[in-house]
């Protein structure tokens, strides 16, 4: 007997919950490919601003990362800031592959971004 395609599990390993931050319910989707990591945040249930991160290889004591946004609003830092606090986070845990971030967001703060951060370190899969 064929198993249908929507019958099987996500062969990506990935955690995804919902909470509330500063009042809005909040979307969250973290895959561990292969090759990257992959973080969806969404207060909007659509994608938002796309991002890639990465630590650059060099020979300096003091690592560097590489953050830039593939799609979507380029006029907002804290944007940049999250996915670099999340970036460095990969890092120093020993991992080097890069992020994808997805931010979907109603709510541009800096208590709504330190609370998506948060969220996605506790469950992490780095």
């Amino acid at each position: 007997m064929a198993t249908s395609a929507s019958s099987l599990p996500f062969p990506v390993p990935h955690n995804k919950l919902s909470l509330d931050v500063k009042g809005n319910k909040t979307d969250l989707i973290i895959c561990s490919y292969d090759d990257h990591f992959l973080v969806i945040a969404t207060q909007i249930g659509s994608m938002g601003t796309i991002l890639h991160a990465r630590k650059e290889e060099g020979l300096s004591i003091h690592p560097t990362f590489q953050v830039s946004v593939i799609f979507g609003k380029r006029d907002e830092p804290i944007l940049v800031a999250c996915a670099r606090q999340l970036i460095e986070h990969i890092s120093s845990s020993g991992s080097s592959r890069p992020l994808v971030l997805s931010l979907g967001l109603k709510d541009h703060s800096v208590e709504t971004l330190k609370g998506i951060v948060s969220a996605v370190i506790e469950n992490r899969l780095w």
